[in-house]
């Protein structure tokens, strides 16, 4: 009987049991996920992720997964559709292996950008979530979504962490003389995230409008979509009212930032040329220091060299997208590491724990 109850009890320990597996097997990405292990305590699942020589994903799972909850950490790097294929790979393999729960954390999630509709295209992004559930996951971790809406395309629960704590400690102990600080959107659809960080900082605000910036607001909803052909219903009598065509100032700062450092925030840095353009107004009109704060830092191109040559100061990114290429290129880029509230957040989710205390403080606006 004693041997019985043994086996018993390593049957529990293995039914209880969680792992965390990469779904991504280059170093770079690899780097977040043993972040995360080594804050938990627990050893990367054994798992083998490539591509065969005609490009094909490939997932082998080396361990037995059956009954069990599994974490499957996916950081996209540059070629962010291979990423894709490697979580869905990953997940469904992790399906078939009789996983009891299937959790991505995706730190940064892809194709978060195409969430409305514009023209003729297509809401990628609620097509991802399909696809991610369709493929066996269960749950998602992500960090700041592009929009908090997106939430609403799945179909399982998600966990939309922020990283605003860590970026305003960072401005707190690493910014000098940060009361001296003023916080700056680069476009009015960034306002409500930068007068987040100015109540919380006590600091003033200043945001910028006008033409510089290609705004995706413009094309976000359907007023493009319908080609502008007079009487094609068929009904004569029927004479809609245009829609008087935009004209944008030439940009303009609301606020003063002259003798201040400002502090431009932002969820998403990818193409770097309206941060430069930004980055050059605020300076002509006294800002002596230009930072950069961002959730994601995407740098796509030739982006380390544009911030290298601009007037920007410093730009500090989360490491949810890996950037130590783009770190080499650029000093100017500084990196803050949220692997601690993944960790937390991924020790909370399998102890069955509230997930409240990593949202406290955080409003319906933030």
């Amino acid at each position: 009987p004693a041997n019985h109850t043994q086996s018993d009890r390593q049957m529990n320990v293995a039914k209880s049991g969680y792992r965390v597996f990469s779904a991504n097997s280059t170093a770079a990405c690899t780097e977040l996920a043993k972040k995360i292990t080594e804050r938990l305590g627990v050893e990367l699942g054994k798992s083998v992720v490539y591509q065969e020589s005609n490009r094909e994903t490939r997932v082998d799972v080396k361990e037995s997964v059956r009954g069990q909850t599994i974490f499957i950490i996916q950081t996209i790097p540059r070629d962010v559709n291979t990423a894709i294929m490697e979580l869905l790979v990953m997940a469904y393999a992790l399906k078939t292996s009789c996983a009891k729960n299937i959790i991505g954390v995706i730190p940064y999630f892809p194709y978060s950008k195409q969430c409305k509709m514009r023209k003729r295209g297509s809401i990628v992004c609620k097509l991802l979530a399909s696809m991610l559930a369709k493929a066996g996951l269960t749950h998602i971790i992500t960090m700041d979504l592009h929009q908090k809406e997106i939430q609403g395309f799945f179909s399982f629960p998600v966990d939309n962490l922020r990283a605003s704590p860590f970026l305003l400690q960072y401005i707190q102990e690493e910014v000098p003389d940060y009361r001296n600080a003023i916080i700056v959107a680069k476009s009015p659809s960034a306002a409500k995230r930068a007068q987040s960080y100015a109540e919380r900082l006590r600091l003033g605000l200043a945001v910028m409008h006008g033409e510089a910036q290609c705004s995706e607001s413009d094309m976000a909803d359907g007023r493009h979509s319908p080609p502008c052909v007079r009487n094609t219903s068929g009904h004569p009598g029927l004479e809609l009212p245009l829609m008087m065509a935009k004209e944008k100032p030439p940009i303009t700062v609301v606020g003063d930032v002259g003798g201040r450092i400002a502090i431009i925030v932002d969820d998403i840095i990818d193409d770097v040329e309206d941060f430069v353009a930004a980055a050059e107004i605020l300076k002509e009109r006294g800002a002596y220091k230009i930072y950069i704060m961002a959730t994601h830092g995407l740098l796509s191109a030739d982006a380390p060299r544009l911030i290298e040559e601009s007037a920007i100061d410093e730009v500090v990114v989360t490491n949810t997208v890996p950037h130590e290429v783009q770190k080499l290129q650029c000093p100017k880029i500084k990196t803050v590491d949220v692997s601690m509230i993944l960790a937390e957040a991924i020790r909370r989710i399998h102890n069955g724990e509230s997930m409240a205390y990593l949202f406290r403080n955080i409003t319906v606006d933030d």
